[in-house]
């Protein structure tokens, strides 16, 4: 059966390198939901030409969240395949059409993330399913609200997504993939909006009168901009506003700190680190607060996920594959929530490629099929 299905995504692939270039000529930023709606219609119609389960979770604001099953009614634990149709940049960046293919190179906007990682799941899917493949639901679910972090839905779309998966032997999020490694660890995203409030004067009196709003926020930043461990907490403030006019001290101060952490404990220690230098005022007359709208939880690196690499490396060491380390990454990922809700996953099982969030961004055509080799025959054997 391994040699059927070897076969049959290369009968395949160069069907699936039309769709990908076809699903990418879609625009679809995270805030436009017609477009982000018209790639989940594109894969309807394709889920319906092969018979396979629909099902749609609507929005108001993001794109609807699609799952696409295929044995829907198998008796065996289902598994998950999981990537996102929302893009970075708006409609027109990368020209028109906005994908070109150049020899081995294919680019446009979500080539590699992350629509390029649901053309190799749907191949390995197609493929299993015409060599007869029975034993196990396998669902993919297009996620519409990834690039945005989850504010348009709320977490709405990425909580649905794990609800549904519940029961999974594994969760294969199709972020781009890396040649020799496998990601089974991801730092969280929380981005910290501190609002820092003073008192307004004129400024030819500013040795006496007033409190700056702007200075109090300067000695703050510099303390958060310490945090800058690769393996744990890291700290960048990035957006700054303050003050009205050029003559008069500011009165307020707003700024906005991204941090990302390793573990969900290390947002809670960073916590309490906020709350002791809003306390800890330099400037006379200054207050300061700060907010948490949204977090993207860690992927916690745990035995739970090395065990599924562990197994899936055993699969494709047997099949004559490369084994590919464990390793972790400091970019978020929904993968993160399924983790946290406790099933098995793995990240960066889509194509390879490169220049991301670019208009740039590029795709190997060849990865295509032998990423979608290696993710069908886990399905295949596990």
């Amino acid at each position: 059966m391994k040699e059927k299905l070897l076969q049959k995504i290369d009968e395949l692939n160069d069907e699936y390198v039309k769709i990908w270039e076809d699903v990418c000529n879609i625009e679809s930023p995270t805030h436009y939901k017609a477009g982000v709606d018209a790639v989940g219609e594109y894969f309807i119609r394709y889920a319906n030409e092969r018979g396979w389960k629909v099902e749609v979770f609507e929005q108001e604001r993001a794109g609807n969240v699609v799952t696409i099953t295929m044995n829907p009614d198998a008796n065996e634990a289902p598994i998950a395949f999981s990537g996102h149709m929302d893009t970075v940049h708006e409609v027109g960046s990368f020209g028109n059409p906005p994908v070109r293919i150049e020899g081995d190179m294919i680019y446009g906007p979500g080539v590699t993330d992350c629509k390029g990682g649901l053309i190799v799941g749907f191949l390995a899917m197609d493929a299993l399913d015409k060599i007869g493949y029975k034993k196990r639901p396998i669902s993919m679910y297009l996620q519409s609200d990834e690039e945005g972090g989850g504010k348009f839905s709320g977490d709405a779309t990425i909580l649905h997504i794990c609800e549904k998966a519940q029961g999974s032997i594994g969760f294969f999020n199709l972020e781009n993939g890396m040649k020799d490694s496998v990601c089974i660890g991801r730092k969280g995203i929380a981005s910290f909006e501190f609002t820092v409030t003073g008192v307004e004067a004129h400024s030819a009196g500013c040795a006496t009168n007033g409190s700056n709003a702007i200075l109090e926020a300067a000695y703050k930043i510099i303390e958060l901009e310490k945090f800058k461990d690769p393996k744990g907490l890291t700290c960048c403030c990035a957006i700054i506003k303050g003050g009205t006019k050029h003559n008069i001290v500011p009165g307020e101060c707003k700024f906005v700190a991204n941090v990302r952490f390793a573990t969900n404990a290390e947002l809670d220690e960073f916590k309490a680190f906020c709350d002791k230098i809003c306390a800890d005022i330099k400037v006379p007359g200054c207050t300061c607060s700060w907010v948490l709208p949204r977090v993207r939880p860690a992927m916690e690196y745990c035995d739970r996920n090395l065990d599924l690499v562990n197994k899936i490396n055993e699969i494709w060491k047997n099949c004559g594959f490369s084994e590919l380390k464990p390793v972790t990454n400091a970019g978020g990922t929904d993968a993160a929530f399924a983790s946290a809700a406790g099933i098995p996953s793995v990240d960066s099982m889509g194509n390879m490629g490169g220049k991301i969030h670019t208009t740039d961004e590029f795709g190997i055509i060849s990865s295509l099929a032998s990423q979608a080799k290696r993710l069908a025959l886990a399905a295949l054997y596990l």
